[in-house]
């Protein structure tokens, strides 16, 4: 029995009739759980533990005297917690007193708590910077999860409980990329680890640093197939720049530092799994929280001169330089428009670049490539130097080859890294950008800015030409796009998911201060809404955050939008809804193929927003977006506008 001295006393029911006779229930007070039992007239509190395998007793049943542990039937007296004999263990027991006002138990004060390993290393995990955890909380990863509980309520942590470890890959892949900065996803071991899978390929093929945090097995079993045991390191090698497993010798706050470390520095995934029977072992006495001050160096790498000569010299010679920016130049592009405006010099984006410059800047010429605009397309094809800064060249983006190019990077690979260029330059883009600017004394660059003016006018025209297109079979895309770049907030940052809406997005959405958002070689369906989340984290408030998707991309994380208005996001989320994974239809009809497999199957989607207490809206007619959207834009909370769009107007 416990010390009476040090008991303090927990209300766990206001009537003794709340438990039925003969049957058992579970209680919790303080931590304890109990299972309290009601037999022959008393009540009586237990350990809710059964001393075989841990089996929650409160779950289980009285039978023909005895309460039966529903694991694997092991008995015990419901009154004293003794064996009935074939077994010699025994269960603690409580004092139990029925009041007046409710039926109390009595258990010893808590102690104390002691510093576990979990606390160094998710103590060292916020002390160098990491304040964002999407995750859920299972039996693999208790420990970890109650050291994050308790950071959480001194303020220093945020836990968004997520509905599918999927998507909480997705948002924390989504934050880095905004921010280049480390969030946490978490999940217990096996299935939950394996589910975020997709979010880290995401974060990985497009350079966005992520932590991933997973439970695991106890170490002693690790290896002999135990449930739900995967060899996580093993599992996660190819995608993990930073991969270990924490083990009670491990140098646990050193370990937390190394693997955010890499991860910002190297723009990579860092993973670090946690047995089960380390996670509450308590902390040496020595352990201290380490913090990343004074670990990371400046990245202001200065390039070489001969490199600076070379480029310089060409800037100069040139009569049409264009400047191409990529994803990578996101964090440098005050510097980059700097030189752009010393040369007079247009200024492109690939489409994970889109919104770097604003369209409406003398000098933006929007997206190149397969979901770009004709003035991109027209500006490159007149240039005789191209300047990239933070692109990879991909297929999609379709930088030439043939026009003359200096290439900035501070990605030693990236750099020519398809095929050979005039001036390789290694250096932050930043830097090398002012570098540029500040030695250029005589260009010969002529003021492109009239031919630019001239092909954007071209290019509404067009547009206002496309808007009359109307089948009768729902609302086009372009129609969708020309109302958000009448009432969208001029600085959002836009969530983009993968398919027709985004090439459409690419073409005719046209930017302002806005930062945006996609999963870009990877290109996987299912982004935009969970990226939508881990934006909202990352903006805490201080910019609106719009997520633009198709009926595919969202069906497979619909259920993110409860976890939107349990943590009350403001997400704006257009959705475009063609009952039809309309890319690859059409993409089949391109390969001479029949269309297979392709039709969808949908609710009303703002039936659905509205059911999880979201604000839903859904329109089928063009005149109807303009009233609609500016209502969802305006609601205060998570809000959807779905829009029932016609498949062949993109």
């Amino acid at each position: 029995m416990p010390d009476q001295k040090r008991l303090r006393w927990h209300k766990v029911l206001d009537d003794k009739n709340e438990l039925p006779e003969g049957r058992v229930t579970t209680v919790t007070a303080d931590h304890v759980g109990i299972c309290l039992t009601h037999f022959k007239g008393k009540l009586c509190a237990l350990d809710n533990r059964c001393p075989h395998q841990g089996g929650p007793l409160g779950e289980g049943s009285i039978e023909n005297g005895l309460l039966r542990c529903p694991w694997h039937g092991w008995d015990f007296d419901p009154h004293t917690g003794q064996s009935p004999g074939f077994h010699d263990d025994s269960i603690v027991t409580f004092p139990v007193e029925e009041r007046a006002d409710g039926v109390y138990i009595g258990i010893e004060e808590e102690a104390p708590h002691e510093t576990t390993l979990s606390d160094i290393m998710m103590e060292t995990m916020v002390e160098a910077g990491v304040d964002t955890v999407f995750g859920m909380v299972g039996h693999s990863n208790l420990g970890v999860a109650d050291a994050m509980r308790r950071l959480e309520e001194k303020g220093k942590l945020t836990f968004i409980g997520i509905r599918h470890e999927g998507a909480g890959a997705f948002a924390a892949s989504a934050y880095g990329k905004l921010t280049g900065r480390p969030a946490a996803c978490f999940a217990i071991a096996g299935p939950g680890a394996t589910n975020m899978f997709t979010g880290m390929w995401d974060a990985k093929n497009d350079r966005a640093p992520m932590l991933v945090l997973t439970g695991q097995v106890q170490s002693q079993v690790v290896g002999t197939g135990a449930f739900q045991e995967v060899d996580l390191v093993r599992a996660f090698g190819s995608v993990a720049d930073f991969n270990h497993r924490a083990l009670p010798n491990s140098k646990h706050s050193e370990l937390m530092l190394l693997a955010i470390k890499h991860s910002i520095i190297n723009r990579e995934v860092s993973h670090l799994t946690f047995p089960d029977d380390m996670q509450k072992a308590p902390a040496p006495g020595n352990a201290t929280v380490k913090k990343l001050t004074k670990r990371v160096a400046e990245d202001k790498i200065i390039p070489p001169e001969s490199a600076i000569r070379e480029a310089v010299n060409l800037l100069e010679k040139a009569k049409r330089p264009v400047i191409i920016v990529g994803h990578g130049a996101r964090f440098s592009m005050d510097k980059v428009i700097g030189l752009a405006e010393k040369l007079n010099a247009p200024v492109l984006t690939t489409f994970k670049g889109k919104g770097l410059i604003p369209d409406h800047h003398p000098l933006g010429c929007g997206v190149l490539g397969r979901s770009g605009t004709p003035i991109a397309s027209w500006v490159m094809n007149e240039a005789d130097l191209l300047c990239v800064f933070g692109a990879s060249f991909s297929n999609h983006t379709g930088i030439t080859s043939k026009i003359p190019t200096i290439q900035v990077d501070f990605d030693r690979l990236a750099i020519a890294k398809f095929h050979d260029i005039e001036v390789p330059v290694w250096g932050e883009l930043g830097v090398t950008a002012d570098m540029f600017k500040e030695r250029i004394t005589h260009p010969a660059a002529i003021d492109q800015r009239p031919d630019i003016q001239k092909r954007w006018e071209l290019w509404k025209k067009e547009k206002e030409s496309r808007m009359k297109d109307d089948r009768g079979n729902g609302v086009s895309s372009i129609a969708v796009f020309e109302a958000m770049n009448r009432l969208a907030p001029s600085n959002a940052v836009m969530c983009v998911d993968v398919g027709n809406n985004a090439y459409s997005f690419g073409r005719y959405f046209e930017t302002k201060e806005h930062s945006f958002l996609m999963s870009g070689y990877l290109g996987s369906i299912g982004f935009g809404y969970p990226a939508a989340m881990g934006a909202c984290m990352a903006v805490k408030g201080t910019r609106p955050v719009i997520a633009v998707t198709g009926d595919g991309g969202f069906g497979q994380y619909m259920a993110e939008i409860t976890t939107a208005v349990k943590y009350s996001m403001p997400i704006k989320h257009i959705l475009i809804n063609n009952d039809e994974l309309g890319k690859i239809s059409k993409e089949q009809r391109a390969d001479q193929l029949e269309v297979w497999q392709t039709s969808l199957h949908n609710p009303n989607f703002a039936d659905f927003a509205t059911s999880c207490g979201a604000l839903g809206i859904r329109v089928s007619k063009k005149d109807e977006l303009d009233q609609a959207m500016k209502q969802v834009f305006e609601h205060d909370g998570p809000a959807m506008l779905e829009v029932v769009a016609d498949v062949n107007l993109v």
